[in-house]
């Protein structure tokens, strides 16, 4: 539902009357409540029920940021970090990321953890990627944890265990992250569990993003008479949905 709720239709000229569960989240926020200040912001930021208007939601997560909720300075490292009613600027977002986690929020210490493991406005430092990854997987987050296992199977900054690198894909997985379905289906396929690989691969299907899904198409190529004509009918219908830009990576070289 809130995906629905925050997402910008973008055949929509007008934007649709404001439901009640958002007109409940922008009253919440008038009165203070710093989660409601958060979702009106992301509101503000994409919804097909309000204009889109960067600087307002950046005044909404400014105001619950200022009361030191976390999730607030995750999405001010986020405006920062796009551009979103500011000049992207990198070092801020690392910024307020940092803050975000030093306020226990996992999302601001997985984005702090993919800016340091990428070196992305600041140096490049894997063991602390590697630390941040580690606490949010264990606090629950599944991005986290599929990144985790990714450093776990290539033993970056920690000795290699693969086995522990599947238990975590597979945490990933459950935990509903789309590459650790795709990263848990490709192990799953390797060792040659493909009904199960291929139930993971269409966990994945709807959210993956375009390296995903080339990834996916180049597996269940590999499978040829096992793979699921089904989903592969289905991942060629995802693909027809990428913008222009994307779908031109896609093809097979």
């Amino acid at each position: 539902m809130w995906q629905q709720l925050f997402t910008r239709q973008q055949k929509s000229k007008k934007p649709a009357p404001l439901p009640e569960q958002i007109d409940a989240i922008r009253q919440r926020a008038a009165c203070g409540h710093h989660l409601d200040q958060v979702l009106w912001g992301k509101v503000l930021l994409n919804s097909a029920y309000v204009p889109p208007d960067h600087t307002q939601a950046v005044v909404w997560f400014t105001m619950a940021a200022n009361a030191g909720y976390g999730p607030a300075h995750n999405m001010l490292g986020r405006c920062h970090h796009f551009g979103w009613g500011y000049e992207k600027d990198l070092l801020q977002a690392a910024s307020h990321y940092e803050t975000a986690a030093r306020l226990g929020d996992e999302w601001g210490r997985y984005n702090l953890g993919i800016l340091t493991m990428r070196g992305l406005g600041v140096p490049t430092d894997l063991k602390k990627a590697l630390g941040l990854f580690t606490t949010a997987a264990h606090n629950g987050h599944a991005k986290s944890m599929n990144l985790l296992a990714r450093f776990l199977e290539e033993g970056w900054e920690t000795p290699q265990d693969k086995a522990a690198a599947l238990v975590w894909y597979r945490k990933s997985a459950e935990g509903g992250d789309y590459r650790g379905c795709h990263n848990y289906a490709t192990a799953l396929a390797d060792a040659g569990h493909v009904e199960d690989a291929l139930h993971w691969w269409r966990q994945a299907l709807p959210d993956a993003t375009s390296d995903i899904l080339l990834a996916m198409q180049r597996s269940l190529t590999r499978l040829g008479d096992a793979a699921d004509p089904t989903l592969y009918a289905a991942l060629q219908e995802r693909l027809k949905t990428l913008p222009a830009q994307e779908t031109s990576a896609l093809k097979p070289a």
